[in-house]
């Protein structure tokens, strides 16, 4: 941009004016999403949902905001028209040299920016990254539109793990780990990847909520040498919750101390303190059933009276069956705790998830 050429008042207010525009509907803040402001919005309906399907939509979306982003220095030299007519920039042959070349440059982008878009449009988007990208993952009696299917069914999940700004998202299925940036999407499948911390940043502060905050870059890698390695970046107190959607596990290069959340590091602590506990022997005519919090493991504690007698103190005595796990009465115990005072919540008494009845971390006992 010919800023030296910019003289007038007019000129110099346009152009801050539509500096400021510009960088705010390349990267938009929550006001102007909320204002609608963003290419998803403008264009929503030709679009589609992203939950109707998924990677149609990331087609789509990312071709569109590549052609509305090549527009902006077009629309910066037509504002310049109006906003400074001593330069006569309406007519390129009396327009300063500087700014001649920029309206030329102007005008190329989105020309080339159309040429790229059609060209990824044909064979029924066939040419286009992503697409060739998934396609190294179907059958050769299937085409793309069998991955992408299966995506996008696995996107319309509840379960799926999904974290980020809406231009730098991280999403994961059951199968698939993806990326969604400005312009492009980023697949990899779930059973072909290795993953490796190679990156901390500690924020001391975050504005959203005034707590500091560790963030992780982790690099993606696919056995697949047609797909290209990416790198994606979350909150450490989000880990957790990421590794229990991976079947990979987290290689950590770096040696990065990760801090997790505090649910977290509760939790560890939780299940530390309870294996020390006094033990249950269950008894010989009694089966465990599968927790009833998770579904996913067998009940593994029984609450029992064990921190004082049993007509003293807060605690009380539990006759329910056994029916959680660990990892499931943790988390319940957490989230019965003032989240402002974390130095009360081992010794604190929380209500059976079930039958009430008030226990302590003394009560809880690993079954053998």
């Amino acid at each position: 941009m010919p800023m030296a050429a910019v003289a007038s008042s007019g000129g110099a207010a346009f152009t801050l004016a539509y500096s400021v525009l510009a960088v705010c509907f390349v990267f938009p803040p929550d006001e102007f999403r909320s204002a609608g402001l963003t290419v998803q919005s403008l264009l929503g309906g030709w679009l589609g949902g992203e939950d109707a399907a998924f990677v149609q939509h990331h087609l789509r979306r990312g071709t569109a905001t590549l052609l509305a982003h090549a527009l902006l220095p077009l629309g910066y030299y037509t504002g310049m028209c109006f906003a400074a007519p001593e330069k006569q920039l309406c007519n390129f042959y009396r327009a300063p040299q500087g700014w001649q070349v920029f309206f030329l440059l102007a005008v190329l982008a989105p020309i080339a920016a159309g040429l790229l878009a059609y060209y990824w449009s044909q064979n029924d988007w066939n040419n286009h990254p992503l697409v060739r990208m998934i396609s190294f993952y179907s059958l050769p009696q299937s085409g793309w539109r069998a991955v992408a299917s299966s995506i996008n069914t696995e996107f319309r999940r509840i379960d799926k793990f999904a974290t980020g700004d809406p231009g730098a998202r991280v999403i994961v299925t059951d199968s698939w780990i993806m990326k969604v940036t400005t312009y492009s999407l980023r697949v990899a499948q779930q059973q072909d990847i290795d993953l490796t911390v190679v990156d901390s940043r500690q924020h001391e502060l975050l504005p959203d909520s005034n707590m500091p905050a560790q963030f992780l870059t982790i690099r993606v890698a696919s056995v697949n040498p047609h797909v290209k390695p990416f790198d994606i970046r979350l909150n450490s107190a989000e880990y957790g919750e990421l590794r229990e959607k991976l079947h990979a596990p987290i290689h950590n290069a770096a040696n990065v101390v990760i801090h997790q959340s505090l649910s977290d590091l509760f939790l560890e602590t939780f299940t530390l303190m309870v294996e020390m506990n006094q033990a249950y022997v269950l008894p010989s005519n009694q089966e465990l059933e599968p927790c009833i919090g998770c579904m996913q493991t067998n009940a593994n504690v029984k609450l029992l009276k064990n921190c004082q007698e049993p007509q003293e103190g807060e605690c009380q005595q539990c006759y329910c069956r056994p029916m959680w796990c660990v990892t499931c009465v943790g988390k319940w115990f957490a989230s019965r705790q003032d989240q402002q005072h974390p130095e009360t919540w081992l010794s604190s008494h929380v209500p059976c998830p079930t039958c009430r009845a008030k226990f302590c971390i003394l009560d809880v006992c690993v079954i053998h």
